[in-house]
């Protein structure tokens, strides 16, 4: 949108959907504005939803692995993910206080859509992720309903996504910026085997970002956030971020767990520091080896790819995450909460300002 010149190839739609067969829904919830009354508004929050394998999520997991870079947060389902490898349905992402809410909805839609076993589904550890909005959203007024959640499952489709003030990042605020929720992709070319042709590989990545200070904000190494300093809302560091990588590369879950880590660099890249303040916790999956987790056999072939071969894909995860974290304050808007705080957009034009300062633009 700005023409920043961040690293790698992306996509063609530079984004998580990139990865083909992935969806992505929201349910945005914005209502009431003024003085905050517990329970009734101004309300800024919402939902997202990422099914790897879209309506086949629930019916062939995904080989998955998990990172938490700070811990004060929250992503529920992850002692299975590390125990046993798979990501069993969707990775939802909302507020701190809709957790519970909305991974009891994604069993109860489960348990509705039926199953193998009598009784629906008989087990389930859904994978609920948060990041807070209480600066600008009522969130003890518990305003994400079991049919928010529902919506934003079934609403998920591939294709273009919206970024922004979108889904579980309505509320969010990203550097004193308006945050949310952005996305992006790189697709790199992996060296083949003897005798075969070079094989490519796509890389996505969506965030949640509710994280940083206004003068930490790096965007392709330039110091933007200090060329802006007005407008800042916080004194110290707070806030988290949620990633989520997804890939069709076909990797094991020690492998997808070094992707997760990965994102971490592309977090400091944008200035993120992790304050004792920031949940910042991370997933990669890949949609490769379909089939891999049904029982109906007593062994499995997978294919994977050797550890020597995987820096492009390393190197395209902290392409990915580092964009989609910028995405996610360049696609938004201005926004007011409760007590009428406001919020401000990134603005594009002094953005271009810097970096043609420090000779990244012309």
């Amino acid at each position: 949108m700005l023409g920043i010149p961040f690293d790698g190839t992306p996509g063609p739609l530079n984004a998580i959907t990139d990865v083909a067969g992935l969806t992505v829904g929201y349910s945005t919830i914005i209502s009431g504005e003024g003085k905050l009354e517990v329970g009734k508004g101004p309300v800024r929050t919402g939902v997202t939803a990422i099914l790897p394998r879209g309506e086949k999520s629930f019916d062939d997991p995904v080989y998955a692995g998990v990172f938490s870079l700070n811990g004060n947060g929250e992503m529920t389902g992850t002692a299975w993910i590390e125990e046993g490898g798979f990501l069993e349905g969707p990775v939802v992402i909302t507020n701190t206080h809709s957790v519970g809410v909305a991974r009891d909805a994604i069993i109860q839609w489960r348990v509705a859509k039926g199953g193998p076993d009598p009784t629906g589904f008989s087990w389930s550890l859904p994978v609920v992720a948060e990041t807070y909005d209480g600066y600008l959203n009522d969130i003890n007024g518990f305003h994400v309903k079991p049919e928010h959640v529902v919506q934003a499952l079934e609403s998920a489709k591939g294709g273009a996504i919206e970024e922004g003030s979108v889904g579980g990042g309505t509320g969010m605020v990203c550097f004193e910026f308006k945050g949310g929720m952005g996305t992006a992709s790189r697709v790199v070319t992996g060296k083949g085997g003897e005798g075969t042709a070079p094989q490519s590989y796509t890389v996505g990545a969506i965030v949640q970002s509710n994280f940083g200070l206004r003068s930490q904000l790096m965007i392709a190494g330039v110091p933007v956030g200090k060329e802006i300093p007005e407008g800042a809302i916080r004194s110290k560091e707070s806030g988290s971020i949620i990633i989520a990588i997804a890939t069709d590369a076909p990797l094991l879950p020690h492998q997808l767990k070094r992707l997760a880590r990965r994102a971490s660099h592309g977090l400091a890249r944008t200035g993120g520091t992790s304050g004792n303040g920031s949940g910042d916790l991370f997933i990669a999956f890949s949609t490769a080896n379909p089939g891999v987790a049904t029982p109906d056999k007593s062994s499995h072939s997978v294919q994977t790819i050797p550890n020597d071969r995987l820096d492009p894909i390393l190197s395209a995860t902290v392409q990915a995450v580092e964009e989609a974290i910028i995405n996610s304050i360049v696609a938004n808007r201005s926004m007011t909460g409760i007590e009428d705080r406001k919020v401000g957009a990134l603005p594009h034009d002094r953005v271009r300002d810097a970096l043609k300062k420090f000779g990244r633009l012309r």
